[in-house]
């Protein structure tokens, strides 16, 4: 008789580490959290010793628990590449694709992208993680990540997607009458402005280059928060001045309720990159998804 535990009790063990959290692995894994607590239970019962430290708030491995996830991590991920080579073989790839992104970044994938790729390729689905933080996708578990190019992680393969990009200040014409438009960025400083939150927790400094002459302004402002949309629509609102991509604000724009502020100090940079790590095979979902990519932009 084999006392060994189930592969699938060993796969809710890793999610359980990796996301340090029994609802975000039940989310990956379709499951409820309290299916995939009774699973641990009876995983530790079988094993004979405790592998997850408990609280009403937190969960983490005990030191058993960290060196048997350690050791599962590559046999887990050589499982998946020997599955996803057979998904080769098959008409089309099936499974699901994990991408960390950015709300504006998915909105954009939303217009053509998405469709397109769910359209093609029924049996895959896609996964999109919009929190807004740069984590390591690797750790966490996704298989690419978005960000912008100035930013993207050292040994990555990356694909360039949707053009350059500009981060344009935009204010409401009723909070100009009442407001003189700045000149320049330190003029700012006598202003209102809707301020961002980084996944630090710490308020976004303001960057702007004219002529090789390059600005970064802690601006002020009453309003702080953590979704672009929401940073457009409160300068619609006649808040304040915010700085958002240009493709947030185009629509507010055509329709005269924004006008943009400071145009020569607002240049393009480069855009969207889709990034995933260059030393591992590439599977057959993110492949598809990227010639996608490459198909429409």
């Amino acid at each position: 008789m084999n006392n060994n535990p189930a592969l699938d009790d060993l796969t809710a063990l890793s999610a359980i580490v990796n996301h340090a959290s029994f609802r975000k692995a039940a989310d990956e894994l379709g499951l409820s959290p309290s299916t995939l607590s009774h699973m641990m239970r009876a995983l530790e019962k079988k094993m004979g010793v405790r592998l997850l430290n408990r609280t009403t708030r937190s969960v983490s491995p005990t030191e058993a628990g960290q060196r048997l996830v350690s050791r599962l991590a590559p046999i887990l991920q050589d499982l998946d590449l020997a599955l996803d080579e057979v998904n080769h073989f098959r008409d089309r790839p099936q499974g699901i694709l994990r991408i960390n992104t950015s709300e504006t970044a998915a909105r954009l994938l939303l217009q053509k992208a998405v469709p397109t790729f769910l359209a093609r390729y029924p049996e895959m689905s896609l996964d999109l993680v919009t929190e807004g933080k740069l984590v390591d996708i690797v750790a966490a578990g996704f298989d690419a990540g978005i960000r912008l190019g100035e930013s993207l992680p050292l040994d990555m393969h990356a694909v360039r997607f949707g053009g350059d990009v500009r981060f344009v200040a935009v204010a409401a014409p009723a909070y100009l009458k009442q407001h003189p438009a700045p000149r320049t960025p330190d003029d700012l400083q006598q202003h209102q402005c809707i301020r961002i939150r980084m996944p630090s927790g710490k308020p976004y400094r303001w960057e702007f280059a004219r002529r090789r002459q390059e600005i970064t302004v802690d601006v002020p402002g009453a309003l702080i928060l953590d979704h672009v949309a929401l940073m457009v629509e409160s300068a619609v609102a006649g808040l304040g001045i915010a700085y958002v991509p240009d493709n947030a604000a185009l629509p507010y724009l055509a329709k005269g309720k924004l006008v943009t502020l400071l145009d020569d100090w607002c240049p393009r940079i480069p855009g969207l990159f889709l990034y995933y790590p260059g030393h591992r095979h590439v599977p057959s979902g993110l492949q598809a998804f990227i010639s996608v990519l490459k198909e429409l932009y």
